[in-house]
């Protein structure tokens, strides 16, 4: 039976939801009559479409999921994991400027868990690099628009990641599921770029 990683932890801008929050809205957010999030300016703010199925699969994994941001809007972020209503999948939430090597040791300290059961998303490929050190697992989500790009959500996310054999996922059951590649041994040490359009939870599947 394959085995699960025993934290997963995920970054918030471009990796939750397709902005950054101290740059691209305007806290204070609030949710409006219609149910949709919004910023002070009346914008509407959203998650990338898959995240709740994703954090969802995990829950139901039983796969802890903590959040680990550099991002200098604190009260805003956590404002947003409390509309979006997210707070409930994340054990821990560390959210401050700094390098997350300082937010990954102080994980490790508060669940216990090794660096090297930890998965770890994120789209700056500095954090991948910093945290990798470490022994944990990752994968690269290049999800920010490139010039002249499409802004569709479905469109420009790209992954690669590099983890053991994990398998987050139900196998008797035919239906879309989390599962990170295997390493490929090659120079690159990593595999599993995403397909342009491809969501996210299909990345993960078989």
């Amino acid at each position: 039976m394959a085995r699960l990683p025993k934290l997963a932890v995920f970054d918030l801008d471009y990796t939750l939801w397709p902005f950054w929050v101290d740059t691209h809205v305007d806290p204070p957010f609030y949710k409006s009559s219609d149910g949709t999030v919004r910023d002070r300016r009346g914008q509407n703010v959203r998650l990338y479409p898959e995240v709740p199925e994703v954090l969802e699969r995990l829950h139901g994994l039983g796969v802890p999921v903590a959040a680990a941001s550099r991002t200098s809007e604190i009260e805003g972020a956590n404002q947003l994991l409390e509309l979006f209503d997210l707070v409930r999948y994340f054990v821990h939430r560390e959210i401050y400027p700094g390098s997350k090597v300082t937010h990954f040791e102080r994980l490790q300290q508060k669940t216990g868990v090794p660096f090297s059961q930890m998965i770890f998303f994120d789209d700056e490929w500095r954090n991948i690099v910093d945290v990798s050190k470490l022994g944990t697992e990752w994968c690269y989500l290049h999800s920010r628009p490139k010039r002249n790009e499409s802004t569709n959500l479905n469109s420009r996310i790209r992954d690669v990641c590099k983890s053991p054999n994990w398998a987050l996922g139900s196998s008797p059951m035919n239906e879309p599921h989390l599962r990170p590649k295997t390493e490929r041994k090659s120079r690159r040490h990593f595999q599993g770029r995403r397909r342009r359009g491809q969501p996210l939870k299909q990345q993960y599947s078989n």
